[in-house]
């Protein structure tokens, strides 16, 4: 009786390597994915004790020439050896516009509202809200890409907010001659609260004077759990230019020596404390921590600190 011929590992090889090359399929060739362009997220939500806190991207967008804005008192050659250091162009900057929320649980409130209603309320619906749930939209500082989103054709975009914003800062551009200020907080005022240094705008939020940059510029420490962040607006503009160098005169610091006090009170104090805070200009999503290096600062971006 026949046997059945035996397989062996040597036989298979040479089996396969006796298959003509046609055998082998070719993959299919395929279409390239088209470019999508650059993206980012709209909003980022972290935790804050008991309460939530939600940096907007209301807009972005690059702006040439930053030594025009920044470091007005130094040299071309210090702006431009700073910048390298820092590995960022000396030509462009990019720009952040980040409104932020924060539910107490009691109350939604809403610092600043962007360049227009449009990209407030975008911004605002991309992270789960609608306008009219907002119940306390607070002014830090009056210009155009902070109340830009208060007004929009159709009236008020936050229809049943009230409105909370330093009394200083109120009576400084309503004595000015401010297109942007007349169309959208003007309007506005019989519905505001005009608070000073100290006041607390809801369980756990206390205004803190930080004029300079503007006559009532005003930034908020956010308390909960026993922990703290600072909502801190305008008072430092960029993570190098303002913080590496915080003696730097800025083009929008409407009191330029102010400014740089306040500037420097306020670093010390994130510093020396490890404070959080929230820049309105800040690279998104706009939270950090502050160091102190050299005769400067230096910007740490959050990474999971206020996840936890």
């Amino acid at each position: 009786m026949s046997r059945a011929p035996t397989l062996t590992r040597r036989s298979i090889l040479a089996s396969a390597a006796a298959l003509p090359m046609a055998a082998v399929t070719a993959p299919v060739a395929r279409a390239a994915a088209p470019m999508m362009g650059a993206g980012t997220t709209r909003f980022n939500r972290v935790a804050l004790g008991e309460f939530e806190v939600t940096t907007l991207l209301a807009a972005t967008m690059p702006r040439p020439d930053p030594h025009s804005i920044f470091g007005l008192n130094v040299s071309e050659d210090a702006f431009n050896a700073a910048s390298e250091a820092a590995n960022i162009p000396t030509d462009q900057a990019q720009f952040f516009f980040t409104p932020t929320v924060v539910n107490t649980g009691s109350e939604l409130v809403l610092f600043d509202t962007g360049l227009n209603p449009e990209g407030i309320t975008s911004a605002l619906q991309a992270a789960g809200y609608t306008p009219d749930q907002v119940d306390v939209v607070v002014i830090t500082h009056m210009h155009g890409d902070h109340i830009g989103g208060l007004m929009g054709e159709s009236g008020a975009t936050f229809a049943n907010a009230r409105y909370v914003t330093s009394g200083v800062e109120f009576d400084a551009w309503a004595a000015m001659d401010n297109q942007t200020f007349e169309a959208k907080m003007r309007p506005l005022a019989e519905q505001t609260e005009m608070i000073g240094d100290g006041a607390s705008v809801a369980s756990g939020i206390t205004a803190m004077a930080a004029h300079g940059h503007t006559p009532g510029h005003t930034v908020y420490m956010i308390e909960s759990g026993g922990r703290q962040l600072l909502l801190a607006a305008d008072f430092a503009n960029h993570y190098v230019w303002s913080l590496g160098y915080p003696d730097w005169e800025v083009k929008f610091d409407m009191d330029k020596a102010r400014a740089v006090e306040t500037r420097r009170r306020l670093l010390g104090m994130l510093a020396a404390d490890k404070i959080p805070f929230v820049g309105y200009h800040m690279p998104w999503p706009g939270t950090g921590y502050v160091e102190q290096a050299g005769e400067g600062y230096r910007y740490l971006p959050t990474s999971y600190q206020l996840m936890l």
